[in-house]
């Protein structure tokens, strides 16, 4: 069984999510993307009597099973549990971040605001010494995930393959795949994972960045003009060390 509450400084600083806040946050969400809860429950892999009741706020769900909805959302834990907030600058303080703690052993702290119109989310995890925190569905095709240890090892699956990652390492990886977190070492394993989940019918194509021309006449016409700026500039260098 898992839990969402937040930290224990939060308590007094304010209050945690309702059932009734959280089941009408997926509703919202669910009826936005014009799905019936039958395509929910398909896409979600949770049966559509769960939903149904935790969108009446009758029922507390895990983090596992909130994350499955989410994903079948193409949203994010964090959308669900916090409201969108619009601000040139959203600062979040340790004690305002929301927690969501899983009874087997590992908890996810989410320490970015929801945004109008984006889904992103960038999260500090811990999972125990020994402690399997599970697999979690792919989220939609284009999305990507970058992922940083901190501290201890960390078994991470994806569709199956398997990597172990250590302290100081970071990895990055097509979103739209299983992924499973394993913590093989006795000692907790703590990892930031950044996610963006809007995802991209055409895949994970990395666009091109702003300024750099697309047309491959284009492109070579561009690096011309850069070497003969660097000749230029060169030449300029050599007649001023003459000088």
């Amino acid at each position: 069984m898992s839990t969402l509450k937040p930290s224990s400084r939060s308590l007094r600083a304010r209050r945690l999510v309702t059932l009734r806040q959280l089941g009408r946050r997926v509703e919202q969400a669910r009826i936005g993307r014009q799905m019936s809860l039958e395509q929910l429950s398909r896409r979600a892999g949770v049966s559509r009597s769960m939903i149904s009741a935790i969108e009446g706020g009758s029922k507390a769900a895990t983090v596992v099973i909130l994350d499955r909805i989410a994903t079948g959302l193409d949203s994010s834990l964090s959308r669900l549990l916090d409201p969108e907030t619009q601000a040139r600058v959203i600062l979040l303080r340790h004690h305002r971040q929301k927690v969501a703690r899983a009874r087997a052993g590992w908890e996810r702290r989410i320490l970015s605001p929801v945004l109008p119109g984006v889904e992103f989310e960038f999260m500090r995890t811990r999972i125990a010494p020994g402690v399997d925190a599970g697999t979690f569905l792919p989220h939609a095709p284009g999305s990507r995930e970058y992922l940083a240890v901190e501290k201890g090892t960390l078994i991470l699956t994806l569709d199956g393959d398997t990597r172990v990652l250590e302290s100081g390492d970071s990895i990055y990886y097509d979103g739209d795949c299983r992924h499973g977190f394993r913590n093989p070492g006795n000692i907790d394993c703590v990892y930031y994972l950044a996610m963006d989940v809007s995802g991209d019918q055409n895949g994970a194509v990395h666009r091109t960045a702003k300024g750099e021309p697309t047309n491959p006449e284009l492109k070579t016409l561009s690096r011309r003009l850069i070497a003969n700026g660097r000749n230029r500039q060169r030449a300029e260098t050599e007649r001023w060390e003459k000088s």
